[in-house]
């Protein structure tokens, strides 16, 4: 008597899904090498093929991971967080053992949550001054600092443009003179400017000055330089 013995049936194995890795060893290299580098030619070419599509899917995929989407101009808010990144680009430094994916990733993070607080502080002032009471009004005009704020900040940019338009045009190289009058042109007509965020700002300087925005930041970084230095002359009491 023989006896037959049926087949197991087949076991279907799932393949593993497959994460779509937009940011990978060949986008480290790349600004590994973007910030070794001083050739602008290669710069420009990782930034625009590896880096820039990398930044742009990193930045939307943590402003909806943390939902920063609930920040009004939340759109304008990436791109000029977008900007902001290829400004910072060149610092990053890989002997201090991050991976630029940690570091940039940590830095757009935290740029949201100051962007957070700064719209909470916002909120909070905002006061709805219908509902104030007459008796009211007076204690609460006393204790407002908002006016102060403003006039300092006013006087302090005044100071600003005044000390810019003391800066020798003689010492400066083409693209750096181009930028240097496309921002007094924007001091002179910042009543003008409806939109005054940092893409706006680049946006206007590429119209004035005929310059690519890689030339514009190149000559950026030299002025800020002198920004930084006049405003810690400011805040130390020196002007």
């Amino acid at each position: 008597m023989t006896t037959t013995t049926t087949p197991k049936p087949k076991i279907k194995r799932r393949r593993k899904r497959t994460k779509n890795h937009y940011f990978t060893q060949v986008h480290e290299d790349a600004i590994v090498r973007y910030s070794q580098t001083q050739c602008v030619r290669e710069r420009t070419e990782l930034y625009v093929k590896l880096i820039q599509p990398a930044f742009d899917q990193m930045v939307d995929k943590i402003v909806f991971t943390y939902k920063f989407t609930n920040l009004p101009n939340c759109d304008s808010l990436r791109d000029e967080c977008k900007i902001w990144l290829m400004t910072i680009l060149d610092k990053y430094d890989q002997s201090k053992g991050s991976k630029a994916f940690s570091y940039f990733s940590v830095i757009t993070k935290n740029w949201f949550i100051h962007k957070v607080k700064r719209q909470q502080k916002r909120n909070r002032r905002e006061v709805d001054y219908d509902n104030i009471s007459k008796s009211h009004e007076e204690e609460f005009l006393s204790t407002n600092e908002s006016y102060l704020t403003v006039r300092e900040e006013t006087e302090f940019w005044d100071s600003f443009y005044q000390e810019i338009k003391s800066w020798d045009e003689t010492q400066m190289k083409d693209n750096d003179l181009k930028v240097y009058k496309a921002i007094i042109v924007l001091f002179e007509s910042k009543e003008d400017i409806e939109i005054f965020n940092k893409k706006a700002i680049y946006l206007y300087l590429r119209e004035l000055t005929g310059l690519n925005t890689k030339q514009i930041v190149n000559s950026l970084k030299k002025f800020r330089k002198k920004y930084y230095s006049f405003k810690d002359d400011w805040e130390g009491g020196m002007l």
